[in-house]
């Protein structure tokens, strides 16, 4: 996996750990900065969330929906450049982590009905 991108490499060395070590962290926070942190931080707060339809990271003002590694959040939509894999928003990379780390809060039910009530 030499050719692989910075991301690509933690993800298999966290798919192959299973858990967040000291260096997966370091190197995540080494490559994603703030933004590495925060995700981190929301994985260990349980505020990633699955349900039926759509995967959701729970932010500070709102909730976020995350599909295929792209997120609804105005950080995703105006600050990132697509092309390049290591600019992430948090609730994307908060995603990628907790899959990895099996830490997705699993809900069996539609976060569409859910959000009628929110």
């Amino acid at each position: 996996m030499s050719k692989a991108n910075p991301v690509e490499r933690w993800q298999a060395a966290l798919e192959e750990a299973g858990e967040l070590t000291p260096e997966i962290v370091s190197e995540i926070t080494r490559i994603h900065g703030d933004r590495g942190v925060q995700a981190i931080e929301a994985v260990g707060e349980n505020r990633v969330k699955a349900y039926r339809d759509f995967t959701i990271v729970v932010g500070y003002d709102d909730e976020y929906i995350v599909e295929d590694g792209n997120c609804t959040c105005k950080d995703s939509e105006y600050n990132l450049d697509d092309d390049d894999p290591t600019e992430r928003c948090w609730h994307s990379l908060a995603v990628a982590i907790a899959r990895r780390v099996g830490h997705v809060d699993y809900h069996d039910m539609w976060y569409s009905d859910v959000r009628e009530f929110l």
